[in-house]
């Protein structure tokens, strides 16, 4: 594998554990695998876990995947403030 076919996993949404679970399905269903890093914050603190906080539920995705994932986000966030 060469350096350009790597990948790492990059952030791409921070919220609640509902939210994460919401997001990670939209993903999921436009073929974006996407995972849930410190899902038990959400469910062990969940008064803690609010976006952008220090104990988030997180979203991470492939950084190829990143930039269609990250419209999928900005979609949701459009949606759910309108």
């Amino acid at each position: 594998m060469t350096k350009k076919e790597e990948f790492e996993l990059v952030e791409v949404f921070a919220g609640t554990s509902l939210q994460a679970e919401m997001v990670k399905s939209l993903l999921l269903d436009v073929n974006i695998e996407a995972f849930i890093k410190d899902g038990h914050m959400g469910t062990m603190f969940p008064f803690h876990t609010a976006p952008g906080a220090a104990g988030s539920v997180k979203i991470v995705v492939s950084n190829q995947n990143y930039d269609q994932a990250k419209l999928i986000v900005e979609d949701y966030y459009r949606n759910l403030n309108s």
